[in-house]
């Protein structure tokens, strides 16, 4: 729990970086669609930015925190989560050069992504140990706009746990967004 603090604690002070402009990338709100959430990208350097997105969306289950080893078929819940991500968007000066888009952070990059998710607003064969668990690790991904049009892609190993200290580590989290970019500033 204390790491979880720090952590919170480290991004709310990267965030307050984030107030000076730069001279490439922005502050973007985007409205995601799959996993809907409402999304603020804040750059903290000339490379890198962190994404805050709450939202509802749909969850898969993890070995040791959940009891569904009893159950076969289809196991999925609905909860309201909390995204953060660094992102450290690494090929700008090289879509730059090459005259690609640029608009609203597009690029490639690497980073590291925490996911909470809360209780659950609907389940099928889950049982949750914990309402509250975590999703960390490290992603590398793709983000583009087409427009207002926002795709986001992104793919890292997890280690996941919660907070009655129930834990594990999955080989690989896929994250695909669509979304509307609403405001750059």
């Amino acid at each position: 729990m204390r790491k979880l603090f720090l952590l919170i604690s480290l991004t709310i002070s990267l965030t307050s970086f984030g107030q000076e402009t730069t001279d490439d990338l922005n502050k973007v709100f985007r409205i995601n669609a799959l996993s809907p959430g409402l999304e603020f990208e804040l750059p903290i350097s000339e490379k890198s930015t962190i994404a805050i997105n709450p939202g509802i969306g749909i969850h898969g289950s993890y070995m040791h925190l959940e009891y569904d080893y009893l159950v076969s078929g289809v196991t999925y819940y609905i909860s309201p989560f909390l995204d953060l991500s660094y992102k450290k968007i690494y090929n700008r000066t090289k879509r730059q050069s090459k005259g690609k888009n640029l608009n609203y952070n597009s690029g490639n990059y690497w980073g590291i992504r925490l996911l909470t998710n809360f209780k659950e607003i609907e389940s099928k064969n889950i049982y949750r140990i914990d309402d509250i668990s975590f999703d960390f690790g490290p992603t590398w991904g793709i983000q583009r706009a087409y427009g207002k049009m926002h795709l986001l892609f992104d793919v890292g190993p997890v280690y996941y746990f919660d907070t009655k200290g129930n834990s594990g580590f999955f080989p690989i989290m896929l994250q695909l967004n669509l979304g509307f970019n609403a405001k750059k500033w």
